[in-house]
């Protein structure tokens, strides 16, 4: 019982993702939501009481997620190499969450800054990005760092005009990601 109430949890939020990426945030009603999954409010309910919640358990899911990979980096040498898989399995993650989720999160920034997870997935990322390129690096390697995670991401919703699948917009996504971040300098120190 409780996988199929994984499983529903899972459909709900994957459901919410999708109306707040086509309609946004705050012109989707739990009742959309409810009627999309073709199940009663009361069903909802259930499982989350207000929109807030769904979105607060997205990002409780995805922070998660983002912790361990940042504790896996930091047990590791500062290489181009540890870099590069901090980026193959960001990447993971991001494919493993809804669709929609990473444009959702990309363009609803006040959302975001509202719900209290918002500041602690924004923290996770500043972290991880700090991660791909060290304390003594250029403003421009900050930069390239930035745009190599948000690359990862974002590449999926970027290119959707494109006749490509979600894959390959992915994959194409994570390999631009990497030749950014192998061009900023691998710190010197090995830890």
């Amino acid at each position: 019982m409780g996988e199929r109430r994984s499983g529903t949890r899972e459909r709900i939020q994957a459901v919410a993702v999708e109306l707040f990426a086509e309609h946004g945030y705050d012109k989707t009603s739990l009742r959309e939501i409810a009627e999309r999954l073709d199940v009663t409010k009361a069903a909802l309910y259930y499982h989350f009481n207000t929109k807030e919640a769904i979105v607060v358990s997205l990002f409780e899911d995805l922070i998660a997620g983002l912790d361990a990979i940042i504790g896996w980096a930091e047990e590791q040498p500062r290489t181009l190499e540890t870099r590069q898989e901090i980026l193959r399995r960001y990447a993971r993650l991001a494919r493993e969450r809804p669709k929609g989720m990473m444009r959702f999160i990309q363009e609803s920034k006040t959302t975001m800054q509202e719900l209290a997870p918002g500041e602690d997935l924004q923290c996770r990322f500043r972290t991880l990005t700090g991660m791909l390129h060290g304390p003594d690096a250029s403003l421009t390697d900050h930069l390239r760092t930035s745009l190599a995670l948000i690359t990862t991401s974002a590449a999926v919703f970027m290119l959707k005009d494109t006749d490509s699948t979600d894959e390959e917009r992915y994959d194409a996504g994570l390999e631009l990601a990497l030749e950014l971040v192998a061009g900023a300098p691998v710190e010197s120190s090995t830890r």
